[in-house]
């Protein structure tokens, strides 16, 4: 799309502002990375918009997609204004693109939102948009942005929701993902953002659930649920870990093999991966470990885990592993292979943390299983028998 786009000349990159920038439109599409504090830190976008500034035409708009603190499209309104381009109007529109997916959920939104105290420029901005079909809501501009911050607190609170309850069925012995199932159903709940498992992370849900709850604390507001959210998931990493040591024992110099290394799959995102947390988890605990992920290249899952080893492929990475865990749900790891996997490993213990495969197919395989709210599952064959078949001993 993008080679078609520059070969028809519609499409230019640059690395420079020019001197004036002949556009209708700019779109403000920087991070906004946390600060040390949990607030968004604000710098791209007051650099970008500085620059704009400088060689937009009168009459132009500043679209801002970036997902910035409520009250942000007013700062941009005031430098604006202090920078003699009080014509240029500014407008809030979020994106709700998620990585694996982007090009099809910007062609087929759920609904495009445009906020800004200027209702014409709103509805030149609304022009754009026109062609997807989708519907657009008009709201003012700290609404917007608050739009994208629940959205995606939302959705946080939904897995961390889902896990906690299957924290609840471990102990009440009951399936985690049937409850899930049963909930699903209800279309006031929906089934999506209901697997228990890891939690979540990747580069949206822990940065804005957190400036969120931070923009809450500073405006006097007691955002205690977004705070029990955010524990809860941490927990998460913890209690997968102590799975691994309930079934193993004393984890130090114990080998396991960590299966993912993205924060989900359809991307080599890492950013607040709990797969990687788990890796550094495991290695505090004295465990040796092994990451194996599809996608995300060595060199990147070193400098995120400095003392992990990285394998090529699943059956050399479970060499001499006393316990594999699933950590990533790549679809390829759907169907382990598990006749090599018993043959190369010391002890036969699937740990799985997002609750990937079909319990009943691993203790067939002779594996002890152990998942996310659903009960333990001990292989068919004898441990001292997995031993002998794996030809090695601790």
């Amino acid at each position: 799309m993008l080679r078609a786009g520059v070969e028809a000349g519609r499409i230019e990159f640059t690395s420079e502002f020019p001197e004036r920038l002949d556009a209708e439109f700019a779109f403000v599409a920087v991070g906004t990375p946390p600060s040390a504090g949990g607030s968004a830190d604000l710098g791209a976008v007051r650099e970008a918009v500085a620059s704009l500034l400088k060689c937009l035409p009168p009459g132009a708009i500043i679209v801002n997609k970036a997902t910035v603190p409520v009250g942000t499209g007013d700062l941009v309104e005031a430098l604006a204004a202090r920078g003699g381009a009080s014509s240029i109007a500014v407008v809030s529109n979020p994106e709700f693109l998620q990585e694996g997916t982007a090009i099809d959920n910007f062609l087929r939104p759920d609904r495009v939102i445009l906020g800004s105290s200027n209702a014409a420029a709103v509805e030149r901005t609304a022009t754009l948009f026109d062609a997807l079909g989708a519907p657009i809501m008009r709201v003012d501009t700290r609404s917007a942005e608050m739009v994208k911050y629940a959205a995606n607190a939302f959705l946080a609170t939904k897995i961390s929701f889902m896990n906690e309850i299957a924290t609840i069925c471990e102990q009440m012995g009951a399936d985690a993902q049937a409850v899930a199932r049963g909930i699903g159903a209800d279309d006031r709940i929906g089934p999506r953002f209901l697997g228990a498992g890891l939690g979540w992370g990747g580069s949206c849900l822990p940065k804005d659930t957190q400036s969120l709850a931070h923009l809450a604390a500073a405006h006097g507001a007691h955002p205690q649920l977004l705070r029990a959210v955010m524990q809860v998931n941490q927990d998460q990493r913890r209690l997968v870990v102590s799975k691994v040591r309930a079934a193993l024992g004393d984890l130090e110099r114990r080998r396991v093999l960590v299966l993912g290394a993205a924060f989900k799959p359809g991307t080599d995102d890492t950013r607040f991966s709990p797969a990687i947390e788990l890796a550094q988890l495991l290695q505090t605990e004295g465990a040796e470990v092994v990451v194996h992920d599809p996608v995300v290249s060595a060199e990147r899952i070193l400098s995120l885990a400095p003392g992990v080893r990285v394998a090529d492929d699943i059956v050399s990475g479970a060499e001499g592993a006393d316990a594999i865990v699933v950590a990533t749900e790549w679809p390829q790891f759907r169907a382990l292979p598990f006749a090599e996997l018993a043959a190369v490993m010391r002890e036969r213990v699937i740990v799985d943390g997002r609750n990937l495969l079909d319990p009943a197919a691993v203790a067939a395989a002779g594996f002890q299983y152990r998942c996310v709210g659903r009960p333990a599952v001990e292989q068919h064959t004898p441990v001292v028998e997995a031993r002998a078949l794996a030809g090695t001993s601790r």
